[in-house]
Protein backbone atom coordinates (compact mmCIF):
# COMPACT_ATOMS: atom_id res chain seq x y z
CA UNK A 1 0.00 0.00 0.00
CA UNK A 2 0.89 3.57 -0.44
CA UNK A 3 2.10 5.19 1.79
CA UNK A 4 0.05 8.21 2.12
CA UNK A 5 0.67 9.96 5.11
CA UNK A 6 4.53 10.62 3.95
CA UNK A 7 2.68 11.60 0.27
CA UNK A 8 -0.07 14.41 1.65
CA UNK A 9 2.44 16.28 3.37
CA UNK A 10 4.83 16.60 0.21
CA UNK A 11 1.83 17.75 -1.68
CA UNK A 12 0.63 19.91 0.55
CA UNK A 13 4.02 21.98 0.20
CA UNK A 14 4.16 21.32 -3.29
CA UNK A 15 0.60 23.51 -3.27
CA UNK A 16 1.89 26.03 -1.09
CA UNK A 17 4.64 27.04 -2.78
CA UNK A 18 2.92 27.08 -6.06
CA UNK A 19 0.79 29.54 -4.20
CA UNK A 20 2.95 31.66 -2.90
CA UNK A 21 5.23 32.10 -6.41
CA UNK A 22 1.86 32.26 -7.95
CA UNK A 23 0.76 35.40 -5.41
CA UNK A 24 4.35 37.09 -5.71
CA UNK A 25 4.30 36.63 -9.70
CA UNK A 26 0.76 38.35 -9.75
CA UNK A 27 1.76 41.55 -7.15
CA UNK A 28 5.32 41.69 -9.77
CA UNK A 29 2.81 42.18 -12.58
CA UNK A 30 0.67 44.40 -10.80
CA UNK A 31 3.53 46.67 -9.77
CA UNK A 32 4.71 46.74 -13.21
CA UNK A 33 1.93 47.96 -14.53
CA UNK A 34 1.44 50.90 -12.06
CA UNK A 35 4.93 51.59 -12.84
CA UNK A 36 4.11 52.02 -16.66
CA UNK A 37 1.26 54.13 -15.49
CA UNK A 38 3.72 56.33 -13.59
CA UNK A 39 5.65 56.66 -16.57
CA UNK A 40 2.98 57.25 -19.23
CA UNK A 41 2.62 60.52 -17.38
CA UNK A 42 5.63 61.54 -19.14
CA UNK A 43 6.16 58.97 -21.83
CA UNK A 44 3.68 58.61 -24.82
CA UNK A 45 2.35 54.76 -25.10
CA UNK A 46 4.53 53.32 -28.15
CA UNK A 47 2.04 50.48 -28.24
CA UNK A 48 -1.05 49.27 -25.93
CA UNK A 49 -2.31 45.89 -25.23
CA UNK A 50 -5.20 46.20 -28.01
CA UNK A 51 -3.08 47.21 -30.69
CA UNK A 52 -0.47 43.96 -30.17
CA UNK A 53 -3.50 42.12 -29.90
CA UNK A 54 -4.84 42.93 -33.32
CA UNK A 55 -1.36 42.42 -34.76
CA UNK A 56 -1.33 38.77 -33.25
CA UNK A 57 -5.46 38.32 -34.98
CA UNK A 58 -4.08 39.20 -38.33
CA UNK A 59 -0.54 37.05 -38.35
CA UNK A 60 -3.20 34.11 -37.10
CA UNK A 61 -5.59 34.65 -39.57
CA UNK A 62 -3.23 35.47 -42.82
CA UNK A 63 -4.87 38.97 -43.19
CA UNK A 64 -3.48 42.25 -44.59
CA UNK A 65 -3.30 44.72 -41.55
CA UNK A 66 -1.49 48.14 -41.61
CA UNK A 67 -1.61 50.48 -38.39
CA UNK A 68 -2.11 53.60 -38.38
CA UNK A 69 -1.13 55.61 -34.72
CA UNK A 70 0.02 58.97 -34.32
CA UNK A 71 0.31 60.22 -30.74
CA UNK A 72 -0.34 63.53 -30.58
CA UNK A 73 -0.66 66.43 -27.36
CA UNK A 74 -4.10 67.41 -26.49
CA UNK A 75 -4.18 70.81 -27.73
CA UNK A 76 -3.61 69.49 -31.17
CA UNK A 77 -7.12 67.59 -31.23
CA UNK A 78 -10.13 69.78 -31.39
CA UNK A 79 -12.22 70.86 -28.59
CA UNK A 80 -15.02 69.69 -30.57
CA UNK A 81 -14.08 66.13 -30.63
CA UNK A 82 -12.92 66.32 -27.05
CA UNK A 83 -16.30 67.20 -25.93
CA UNK A 84 -17.63 64.63 -28.33
CA UNK A 85 -15.73 61.85 -26.93
CA UNK A 86 -17.12 63.18 -23.09
CA UNK A 87 -20.67 62.93 -24.36
CA UNK A 88 -20.07 59.68 -25.85
CA UNK A 89 -18.28 57.47 -23.62
CA UNK A 90 -18.50 59.22 -20.37
CA UNK A 91 -20.66 61.92 -19.57
CA UNK A 92 -19.44 62.84 -16.18
CA UNK A 93 -15.82 62.19 -16.77
CA UNK A 94 -14.84 65.16 -14.75
CA UNK A 95 -16.73 64.62 -11.49
CA UNK A 96 -16.05 60.84 -10.90
CA UNK A 97 -12.79 59.33 -9.73
CA UNK A 98 -12.18 56.53 -11.74
CA UNK A 99 -15.98 54.39 -11.60
CA UNK A 100 -19.08 55.93 -12.37
CA UNK A 101 -21.69 54.30 -9.93
CA UNK A 102 -24.48 55.99 -11.27
CA UNK A 103 -23.84 54.45 -14.84
CA UNK A 104 -22.84 51.27 -13.24
CA UNK A 105 -26.15 51.19 -11.63
CA UNK A 106 -27.76 51.70 -14.99
CA UNK A 107 -26.61 49.14 -16.26
CA UNK A 108 -27.18 46.70 -13.80
CA UNK A 109 -30.96 47.80 -14.16
CA UNK A 110 -30.98 47.49 -17.60
CA UNK A 111 -29.64 43.75 -16.78
CA UNK A 112 -32.62 42.84 -14.73
CA UNK A 113 -34.99 44.50 -16.18
CA UNK A 114 -34.11 44.45 -19.87
CA UNK A 115 -31.96 41.39 -20.49
CA UNK A 116 -29.88 43.79 -21.87
CA UNK A 117 -26.03 44.81 -21.24
CA UNK A 118 -25.52 48.56 -21.47
CA UNK A 119 -21.23 49.57 -21.31
CA UNK A 120 -20.48 51.62 -17.83
CA UNK A 121 -16.93 52.07 -18.43
CA UNK A 122 -15.38 55.33 -17.86
CA UNK A 123 -12.88 56.99 -19.75
CA UNK A 124 -9.98 55.81 -17.25
CA UNK A 125 -11.17 52.08 -17.22
CA UNK A 126 -10.56 52.06 -20.87
CA UNK A 127 -7.70 53.51 -20.80
CA UNK A 128 -6.29 50.83 -18.28
CA UNK A 129 -8.16 47.93 -20.33
CA UNK A 130 -6.47 49.33 -23.79
CA UNK A 131 -3.03 49.66 -22.34
CA UNK A 132 -2.57 46.46 -19.90
CA UNK A 133 -5.66 43.87 -21.14
CA UNK A 134 -7.07 43.91 -24.97
CA UNK A 135 -10.86 43.31 -25.72
CA UNK A 136 -11.32 40.26 -24.29
CA UNK A 137 -13.93 40.23 -21.57
CA UNK A 138 -14.05 38.40 -17.80
CA UNK A 139 -14.39 38.74 -14.09
CA UNK A 140 -10.85 38.38 -13.58
CA UNK A 141 -9.29 41.28 -15.80
CA UNK A 142 -12.37 43.12 -14.50
CA UNK A 143 -10.91 42.58 -11.31
CA UNK A 144 -7.11 43.80 -12.14
CA UNK A 145 -8.56 46.49 -13.82
CA UNK A 146 -10.60 47.90 -11.17
CA UNK A 147 -7.45 48.06 -8.86
CA UNK A 148 -5.40 49.99 -11.40
CA UNK A 149 -8.11 52.46 -11.75
CA UNK A 150 -7.29 54.32 -8.84
CA UNK A 151 -3.36 54.56 -9.95
CA UNK A 152 -4.17 56.04 -12.75
CA UNK A 153 -6.50 58.49 -11.61
CA UNK A 154 -4.02 59.53 -9.12
CA UNK A 155 -0.74 59.76 -11.25
CA UNK A 156 -2.45 60.72 -14.63
CA UNK A 157 -5.18 63.43 -13.74
CA UNK A 158 -7.93 63.77 -16.25
CA UNK A 159 -6.29 66.24 -18.66
CA UNK A 160 -3.30 63.16 -19.27
CA UNK A 161 -6.14 60.11 -19.07
CA UNK A 162 -7.98 62.25 -21.79
CA UNK A 163 -5.42 62.79 -23.84
CA UNK A 164 -3.74 58.80 -23.49
CA UNK A 165 -7.57 57.87 -24.30
CA UNK A 166 -7.65 59.90 -27.53
CA UNK A 167 -4.63 59.16 -29.20
CA UNK A 168 -4.40 55.14 -27.88
CA UNK A 169 -8.31 54.06 -28.90
CA UNK A 170 -9.52 51.87 -31.76
CA UNK A 171 -11.17 53.87 -33.95
CA UNK A 172 -11.26 51.48 -37.03
CA UNK A 173 -9.34 48.59 -38.45
CA UNK A 174 -5.36 49.49 -37.49
CA UNK A 175 -6.54 53.12 -36.83
CA UNK A 176 -5.66 54.40 -33.73
CA UNK A 177 -6.41 57.72 -32.01
CA UNK A 178 -7.95 60.82 -32.87
CA UNK A 179 -5.12 62.10 -35.59
CA UNK A 180 -5.52 59.04 -37.36
CA UNK A 181 -9.21 58.67 -37.45
CA UNK A 182 -9.26 62.05 -38.64
CA UNK A 183 -7.04 61.68 -41.32
CA UNK A 184 -8.54 58.21 -42.87
CA UNK A 185 -12.26 59.58 -42.39
CA UNK A 186 -12.02 63.17 -42.93
CA UNK A 187 -8.65 63.72 -44.63
CA UNK A 188 -8.01 66.46 -42.03
CA UNK A 189 -5.99 66.73 -38.69
CA UNK A 190 -7.22 66.17 -35.34
CA UNK A 191 -6.75 70.07 -34.49
CA UNK A 192 -9.39 70.95 -37.19
CA UNK A 193 -12.19 68.36 -37.14
CA UNK A 194 -15.51 70.58 -37.16
CA UNK A 195 -18.53 69.53 -34.68
CA UNK A 196 -20.50 67.39 -36.65
CA UNK A 197 -17.64 65.82 -37.89
CA UNK A 198 -16.69 65.11 -33.80
CA UNK A 199 -19.91 63.52 -32.98
CA UNK A 200 -19.89 61.09 -36.12
CA UNK A 201 -16.43 60.21 -35.30
CA UNK A 202 -17.21 59.57 -31.45
CA UNK A 203 -20.26 57.37 -32.70
CA UNK A 204 -18.28 54.75 -33.71
CA UNK A 205 -16.27 54.22 -30.09
CA UNK A 206 -18.50 51.27 -29.24
CA UNK A 207 -18.66 49.04 -31.99
CA UNK A 208 -14.97 50.64 -34.22
CA UNK A 209 -14.65 47.49 -36.04
CA UNK A 210 -18.71 47.68 -37.38
CA UNK A 211 -19.26 51.38 -37.64
CA UNK A 212 -18.64 53.85 -39.43
CA UNK A 213 -18.98 57.79 -39.65
CA UNK A 214 -21.60 58.62 -42.49
CA UNK A 215 -23.45 56.00 -41.01
CA UNK A 216 -24.23 57.52 -38.03
CA UNK A 217 -26.30 60.14 -38.06
CA UNK A 218 -29.29 59.15 -35.53
CA UNK A 219 -26.29 58.64 -32.92
CA UNK A 220 -24.25 61.48 -33.29
CA UNK A 221 -27.00 63.62 -33.19
CA UNK A 222 -27.95 62.20 -29.94
CA UNK A 223 -24.26 63.02 -29.10
CA UNK A 224 -24.62 66.70 -30.29
CA UNK A 225 -27.36 67.20 -27.77
CA UNK A 226 -25.28 65.54 -24.65
CA UNK A 227 -23.22 68.22 -25.84
CA UNK A 228 -25.51 71.32 -25.67
CA UNK A 229 -27.00 69.58 -22.65
CA UNK A 230 -23.66 70.03 -20.85
CA UNK A 231 -22.49 73.23 -22.34
CA UNK A 232 -20.72 72.58 -24.92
Amino acid sequence: MPNTTTNAPLWTGVLRSFIRWLVIGVVLLWLLAALVLVASRWIDPPTTAVHIQRRLQAWIHHTPYRERYKFVSLDQISVDLQHAVIAAEDTRFYQHHGFDWHEIQIAAEEDLDRDRTRGASTITQQVVKNLFFGTGRSFLRKGAEATLVPVAEFVLGKKRILEIYLNVVEWGPGIYGAESACGYYDETRARNIGRQQAARLAAILPAPLKRRPERMNNYSAIILKRMGRMGW
